[in-house]
């Protein structure tokens, strides 16, 4: 019997920043959580990117997921929105890492691909998809869905950048065990 993964995906926004855990045992999908985090759009820009850094603290602590995933942006047409995104994608990267949790990134194509089966699938579809493939779960909002989508894009992908940070980690102390 395969040892159980819980994973965490998550959609990073400004605004709103998408989390969902589930639990992957062989081929078995499982929801454990879901939910978003908002930050105060009256606050500065660094007080809300504080916020969303709380709050994915907050779930880590909580789920203690064995790896991570985020969606990579996509180029958008506002390039001060695109920043803006980028400084909240850096965040949902920064806080599983210093965790010790490996991160992976997914295009939103190849995440719609690998839960609805078509790369362009809108909103709705993903979170019918994603409730269809976690029984039970009913997703709080569509950042939550979109954030329970990467989770399981990221099942999907085997769990192979789990195994390959792991054997880089092995690969790198081994060299500096011989250097010593």
């Amino acid at each position: 019997m395969s040892a159980s993964l819980r994973f965490l995906g998550i959609d990073p926004g400004l605004r709103a920043t998408g989390w969902g855990v589930i639990d992957v045992n062989g081929s078995r999908l499982a929801h454990v959580a879901n939910g978003t985090i908002m930050s105060n759009d009256r606050l500065s820009l660094a007080e809300r990117l504080v916020e969303i850094e709380a709050g994915l603290v907050q779930v880590l602590a909580a789920f203690q997921p064995d790896g991570a995933a985020v969606e990579q942006a996509f180029v958008a047409r506002d390039p001060v929105a695109a920043l803006k995104l980028g400084q909240a994608r850096g965040i949902a990267l920064l806080v599983p890492a210093r965790a010790g949790v490996a991160v992976a990134e997914y295009a939103p194509n190849h995440i719609k691909k690998s839960v609805v089966g078509a790369g362009h699938a809108g909103k709705g579809q993903i979170r019918m998809m994603v409730e269809m493939l976690l029984p039970g779960c009913a997703a709080a909002t569509e950042h939550a869905a979109d954030a329970l989508a990467i989770a399981i894009c990221h099942a999907h992908s085997g769990g192979a950048n789990e195994r390959i940070a792991a054997a880089l980690l092995r690969d790198a102390a081994g060299l500096k065990a011989k250097r010593a």
